[in-house]
């Protein structure tokens, strides 16, 4: 994986790129979208092809534009203005734009830029954005890439665009790992999958030989902890990127599933069943120590860490059916959270720490639901046949999870915000389940 060094000025090695902020004149500009509400009105914006010093350049600045708008609109916050609709052409808008003219079309923020070759494999792209009614620039960056990483820099685009009109961190430049199903329901291959967030670059990481299920990237996104079933019984894996190299960890007697990394990456929580019961471990990564933090003849399981570490909320049955909890990371002060109708489960907290997503199940349908982590502020946002392991985007701001469809018993991912506002599918090649999603990328 070619990785985004970054420096003061950004700088891009081996292969990657460099990026350079500038930004013009009055580039405090007054356009800012309002997210505190559920439902919200979005934004048209005009995203510009990038000019190109030539033909291929130009085409790779269509392809750019197009990949920046398509991950802004998704986040529903933003509504591309038609293309079709443009005064000025690309290369008219290496200047300063005709702010009357984007003004005429309605547009209140325009993206424009450029992409010219810096030698026989690279690229330089530069890309602003202003705010047309107060006709200022807001903000506007220079990266140098390799040729073959344009699609990261679109998504670092939209993720610069998001950020500055919005005031929430991005979370365009990612990755999503899931488990791709195929074959009849009594003989399913499962494999390991990884793709963009926006479904490009999908590829396999295990060839559907042993059953593979629950994968969990590390905080920097450079490790993939999973469940696989390999030489007949079930065992932890780490995927590693760099190098494509899979381990195993050190053998736990019982069976050992539910995986999930500490923030700092250096330990992983675990679920190890044991003569009928399931507790809940801590793995130490360096030292292989494992540490037990649940001794309950209840069933604990699908542990996740708070994004400081310190707490860790779970699923347990220990008050008669499934509810959350939420413990110390050494196992004490156990305090139940939830207190609604119908059984809770595989919980997970919200990188910004302010929720935690579950699954509830009642009246014999599915909810997707966050609350705080003090239990209080509960509401469910999805209801459907089917749906399950909710995971957050690296901003906290979107849920990724997956929905099977009771006609055809097709099983997809779909996000939505944490609002309950702009549920979307998000396709794959073959059925899907078990998503994860990445931090943003180095």
């Amino acid at each position: 994986m070619k990785r985004l060094l970054v420096t003061r000025r950004w700088v891009l090695a081996s292969g990657a790129a460099s990026a350079v902020a500038f930004v013009g004149p009055g580039a405090r500009g007054q356009l800012r979208v309002d997210i505190t509400r559920g439902l919200v009105e979005p934004i048209p914006i005009a995203v510009s092809p990038f000019a190109g010093d030539m033909p291929a350049t130009a085409d790779l600045g269509r392809s750019i534009a197009d990949v920046a708008a398509a991950d802004l609109e998704r986040s529903g916050l933003f509504r591309r203005i038609d293309p079709r609709a443009y005064i000025q052409s690309p290369d008219e808008l290496r200047g300063v734009p005709r702010f009357a003219d984007w003004r005429q079309i309605d547009a209140q923020a325009l993206v424009a830029g450029t992409v010219a070759t810096a030698g026989s494999d690279r690229l330089v792209v530069e890309f602003r954005l202003f705010d047309v009614f107060a006709g200022t620039q807001m903000t506007g960056y220079r990266y140098e890439l390799a040729r073959d990483l344009w699609r990261r820099v679109a998504h670092r685009i939209a993720d610069t665009v998001y950020e500055r009109l919005t005031g929430e961190k991005g979370y365009f430049d990612t990755r999503i790992a899931y488990i791709a199903e195929s074959g009849p329901p009594t003989a399913r291959v499962k494999r390991l999958a990884v793709m963009d967030q926006d479904g490009a670059n999908h590829r396999f990481l295990t060839d559907g030989r042993h059953l593979v299920l629950t994968p969990r990237f590390s905080p920097d996104g450079s490790r993939l902890a999973f469940l696989a079933y390999r030489g007949g019984t079930p065992g932890i894996f780490l995927h590693d990127f760099a190098t494509g190299r899979q381990e195993r960890l050190a053998a736990f007697e019982g069976m050992n599933f539910s995986p999930r990394f500490s923030p700092d990456g250096r330990s992983l929580l675990l679920t190890i069943a044991q003569g009928g019961n399931s507790d809940i471990f801590e793995y130490d990564l360096a030292t292989r120590r494992l540490l037990r933090l649940t001794a309950h003849p209840a069933i604990d399981t699908s542990p996740s860490y708070s994004p400081d570490g310190a707490r860790i909320v779970f699923n347990s049955d220990r008050g008669g059916r499934p509810h959350l909890y939420v413990m110390r990371r050494d196992g004490s002060d156990v305090q139940r959270i939830s207190y609604g109708e119908g059984r809770y489960g595989s919980p997970v907290w919200s990188p910004r720490g302010d929720l935690v997503a579950f699954t509830n199940i009642k009246e014999r349908q599915f909810h997707i639901g966050v609350m705080r982590p003090d239990g209080s502020g509960e509401r469910l946002i999805t209801r459907s046949y089917f749906d399950d392991g909710p995971v957050f985007a690296p901003n906290g701001r979107v849920i990724l999870f997956a929905r099977e469809d009771p006609a055809t018993d097709a099983r997809r991912l779909m996000t939505i915000d944490v609002t309950g506002y702009n549920l979307r599918e998000l396709p794959t090649p073959l059925d899907a389940s078990d998503p994860d999603w990445s931090p943003l990328l180095p």
